[in-house]
């Protein structure tokens, strides 16, 4: 990972800077994974994050606003009560090791001063967080780890703290760059230069490993049977200028972007080795620097984790009901036989004098065919012609009877099938954790969660605002981002004047362009469209079909789920809602 044990020197030195003799003001645990802490000294504040997530550990200062659960989880709870006021002392890392150990001088029960300290392992898929106490044994940890998880290092309450193991390779705050290259010499002839240096150093990350190549071989490919001296030289000259970096944190933060703009490596250093194919930028702080890299990654991440549940449950709900419409389909397909089974009451009624009781087969002519082809009637040999007649006819009322009941079913299962395809795709368009709370709401509205204890009578929340976009024109568009939105959008807030547009057939938001009674133009008609198809199912698609129609021609049926209307006299177009 970038975030190397190298890396991490130059983040405690920032954070130390800025954070050592303030206190704790504050502590919070927006997720399972992550712990902000709020520091509060005489001229500033400051939030630090610990994330201990797999493909985003790290620890920095940070200035993202993070939406914090209600009830903070237990360990949130555990570090109020034992760091909350605490001062921070100082930051310390092992050697080059990706750990920073942050004591902090707290105030216990008793009223007494004592040294507790809290370990931010940044390991990627092993990362966590340890809060140790004075006398160096684990008070808690965000993940605890068991014999049956390692048993190499166990992370239990009670338990004395240990380090990881640590690797052979050597510290660059101990060793000199001919060491380094004598522990290079010790290894396999065919392999390359940046991962001698991954095998040999401690705290270097690839993308650092392939810089030192690339600059010792002017950009080409460096193996170590092929060092000639001159290149020797200049691997000594580039690995003892690393070392000096590392040890005086001198680096500075480099970000490499992609041509989409998008993160795609960091690093302390300036980076030279993708030529003109990616873009390196230098950030002012090493903090800014992970704050934008890991923004976008962990706000995808957090919705993620959060909206867990609510699919899970949807799609529990959705199965069931395909389930159920498959089997009454197949049930109603059998009750397609019910005209048969009065004909052939009809049959034997009208030949019962020809019909003898123990008859077990009977063939009739068949007076409702054009042709009076012979048909075979299974008789039961028990009952009497007449009884045989009247078990056709109750098969058939039972027939028809489960038909109408089937098709009112299958209906019903469809339009839930309809509906929980809606807020599937409010999931999609979900972009915090308040619209994910609303649409939980909605869910217990409907029957499918249950409220969360001590709620019931707690007056709801406000909705809150649908997206709203401006045309090129000056029309203003409003979406909705969830079914209750949809329904206040249309049903109450919008005018009857204002145009109406929904993807045809096609889950998606309410969108409503605002007509202030102007006449719209056509190019805010096909805007609106536009965001309306980009606010579907069908945003990735090329051609897509969007219906529109004005307000006052838009309904809610009396009982119908959040979301669902219904709408004439409209009229379709079809946009590409890639269209910028």
């Amino acid at each position: 990972m970038a975030l190397d044990g190298a890396f991490l020197r130059h983040l405690k030195s920032e954070i130390g800077g800025a954070l050592i003799g303030t206190r704790v003001d504050k502590i919070f645990q927006p997720n399972r994974d992550e712990l902000i802490f709020a520091f509060r000294g005489f001229d500033a504040a400051y939030k630090l994050l610990i994330s201990a997530r797999a493909n985003s550990a790290r620890i920095n200062l940070t200035k993202i606003p993070v939406e914090n659960p209600l009830q903070p989880p237990m360990l949130c709870m555990l570090l109020r009560k034992k760091l909350q006021g605490a001062k921070l002392l100082g930051i310390e890392q092992p050697d080059l090791e990706r750990a920073l150990l942050l004591r902090f001088d707290s105030v216990n029960e008793l009223g007494d001063h004592v040294e507790l300290t809290l370990a931010a392992e940044i390991m990627g898929r092993y990362s966590n967080i340890i809060l140790i106490d004075e006398n160096g044994k684990i008070i808690d940890a965000l993940k605890r780890v068991d014999a049956e998880m390692s048993s190499e290092r166990l992370v239990l309450p009670g338990l004395l703290y240990r380090l990881p193991p640590p690797q052979d390779k050597l510290s660059m705050l101990q060793c000199t760059a001919e060491e380094v290259l004598a522990r290079i010499d010790e290894l396999p002839r065919d392999m390359e230069l940046s991962k001698a240096l991954l095998a040999a150093l401690q705290g270097v990350s690839p993308i650092v490993a392939r810089e030192v190549q690339n600059s010792v071989g002017r950009g080409g490919e460096v193996f170590i049977r092929s060092m000639t001296p001159e290149l020797r030289e200049r691997t000594l000259y580039f690995v003892r200028r690393l070392i000096q970096t590392v040890r005086e944190t001198s680096g500075a933060p480099y970000m490499v972007v992609d041509a989409q703009k998008k993160p795609k490596d960091f690093a302390f250093l300036d980076i030279h080795q993708y030529g003109a194919s990616m873009v390196v930028s230098k950030k002012d702080r090493f903090s800014e620097l992970l704050d934008d890299f890991y923004a976008e990654r962990d706000q995808i991440e957090r919705m993620r984790v959060k909206s867990h549940d609510l699919l899970r449950l949807l799609t529990n709900h959705a199965d069931r009901l395909n389930r159920k419409v498959a089997n009454q389909t197949a049930e109603l397909a059998d009750c397609a036989k019910r005209d048969t089974y009065r004909i052939q009451g009809d049959l034997i009624s009208a030949n019962m004098y020809a019909i003898e009781k123990g008859t077990e087969t009977v063939r009739l002519q068949n007076f409702y065919d054009e042709n009076l082809a012979e048909i075979e009637i299974r008789l039961d040999p028990a009952l009497t012609p007449q009884q045989n007649a009247q078990k056709y006819y109750k098969a058939y009322r039972k027939a028809k009877t489960a038909e109408e009941k089937l098709t009112e079913q299958i209906a019903l299962a469809k339009t839930e099938l309809a509906y929980i395809d809606s807020v599937f795709e409010s999931l999609a368009l979900a972009e915090s954790e308040r619209d994910l709370n609303e649409i939980r709401a909605e869910l217990a509205e409907q029957g499918y969660v249950r409220r969360q204890r001590g709620r019931k009578n707690q007056k709801a929340a406000p909705l809150s605002a649908p997206l709203k976009f401006t045309t090129r024109d000056g029309f203003t568009v409003l979406v909705g981002r969830n079914n209750r939105q949809n329904d206040k959008l249309t049903m109450k807030d919008a005018n009857n004047n204002d145009i109406w547009f929904h993807t045809k057939n096609i889950p998606g938001s309410h969108t409503v362009l605002v007509t202030d009674g102007r006449t719209p133009t056509e190019a805010a008609m096909e805007e609106a469209a536009v965001l309306a198809a980009r606010h579907s199912r069908a945003k990735d698609s090329a051609q897509v079909p969007v219906d529109y129609t004005q307000i006052r021609y838009v309904s809610k049926p009396q009982g119908a789920k959040p979301g669902m209307v219904i709408y004439v006299n409209y009229k379709t177009i079809f946009v590409d809602p890639t269209k910028n």
